[in-house]
């Protein structure tokens, strides 16, 4: 049913239950949506709960990361507390967590590259083909947030753009090689005494 004028579509939203990874007055939450509801333009808000037990009511727009919770309780706990443990993770933490080296970004950029050297030509990475390009599995979802927040790093920013929808990062795009080139050369300029990657 429509809601408000005519012709109003309602926005596609995340199900209440979700745990999701948001933004309020600049800080990053972790929290469950509680509640949705759609506004008469269509756009959806959320009720969420975040980590502390504190209510945010939120527009889409503010969530960053959504995650399907687990329909077993003990799965569906055992998640939430490793999104929240998750959420301020150093990113050599979560190299180390999802086994994935500077070189290793290095080598799916150069997968993702394959069918040339144009910009139109690269493959958008997801977080789950990430994954599945360096490790030949299937994801978890934390293994998907973990990507997500690794692919956002200074490091991947060399190699990968962010893609965004709905205001929302969801993919990550190769880069051309001359941009990495640039890119590489001014990371290792800032970063070459601690910086793997600028050995590669």
């Amino acid at each position: 049913k429509k809601s408000g004028g005519e012709g109003v579509e309602n926005q596609q939203a995340f199900a209440a239950g979700s745990f999701v990874e948001f933004v309020e007055k600049s800080r990053t939450h972790i929290g469950k949506i509680e509640g949705v509801e759609h506004k008469s333009s269509g756009g959806a808000r959320y009720q969420v709960v975040d980590s502390e037990g504190r209510a945010f009511n939120i527009p889409d727009k503010d969530v960053k990361y959504c995650m399907t919770c687990p329909n077993s309780p003990g799965q569906a706990e055992k998640l939430y507390k490793d999104f929240c443990k998750a959420q301020d993770s150093p990113i050599k933490s979560i190299q180390d967590t999802i086994d994935v080296s500077p070189e290793l970004i290095q080598m799916a950029w150069e997968e993702a590259t394959e069918g040339g050297e144009e910009e139109s030509s690269t493959h958008d990475l997801t977080p789950a083909s990430f994954i599945e390009l360096v490790h030949a599995r299937t994801a978890s979802a934390m293994e998907k947030y973990l990507a997500w927040k690794l692919l956002q790093s200074e490091q991947a920013h060399i190699f990968f753009k962010e893609i965004k929808h709905n205001g929302r990062v969801m993919s990550f795009k190769a880069k051309t090689r001359k941009a990495v080139d640039n890119a590489k050369d001014v990371f290792c300029r800032t970063h070459q005494d601690d910086n793997e990657i600028c050995f590669v």
